[in-house]
């Protein structure tokens, strides 16, 4: 029952965080996401157990039919929902929280060979943009929103927006929610930019008090 109530759950997510979902029978055939989580939660419940190999071999085959790879060690919070999902891939040491949403081409990778914890930790709302690089035991908390395309190797605050290579950190001062996330990841405040519009304003304000 505990099954069949998380699948319920996870289909209701599908509706609510994105619009083109049609029907349930569309959900239950046509998202690859989906079908790397529950392909993912019998994995690492056989990795839990000690069934290291089969627990492989799972996570290799959903990686085949649905083009994301999650290692089986990786832990998984509830209302997970990875939008498109081609090409995204977590890492063995990961932590997700809650209602968290990622794109395609995410990568939450690791950068040591040491047996210890070595991917990111993702906090509950967070919202990781199409073709974002997280590396490194970092810690993103509750509320971020990580930009398209941007890499991070910093921790990264409660509610701020990270953009850029390397990721800048920007704290915006509202946050357009439309559901259980903070979505619009594309377009996040430039802090460099911000920055760079401020002097020349202030610049233009200089010109005209010398003439």
């Amino acid at each position: 029952m505990k099954f069949l109530a998380r699948i319920k759950e996870d289909i209701k997510t599908a509706f609510r965080e994105d619009p083109a979902a049609r029907s349930t029978v569309e959900i239950l055939l046509c998202y690859p996401g989906l079908h790397a989580i529950w392909g993912h939660r019998i994995s690492n419940w056989l990795w839990s157990k000690e069934f290291k190999t089969e627990a492989r071999l799972i996570s290799h085959a959903v990686r085949f039919f649905t083009g994301i790879e999650i290692h089986p060690g990786a832990v998984i919070g509830r209302r997970f929902f990875i939008d498109h999902g081609m090409g995204v891939v977590i890492g063995e040491t990961t932590e997700i929280g809650e209602d968290v949403l990622i794109y395609q081409g995410v990568v939450l990778g690791g950068v040591s060979q040491e047996k210890t914890k070595r991917h990111p930790t993702i906090g509950n709302r967070v919202v990781i943009g199409a073709g974002a690089i997280l590396l490194g035991p970092i810690k993103i908390n509750k509320g971020a929103r990580i930009g398209a395309g941007s890499v991070v190797i910093k921790d990264v605050p409660e509610d701020a927006t990270v953009v850029g290579v390397p990721g800048r950190i920007n704290f915006p001062v509202v946050h357009k929610k439309i559901s259980g996330v903070n979505l619009d990841h594309n377009k996040l405040p430039d802090p460099v930019i911000q920055v760079l519009h401020s002097l020349e304003q202030r610049i233009e304000e200089l010109e005209k008090e010398i003439k």
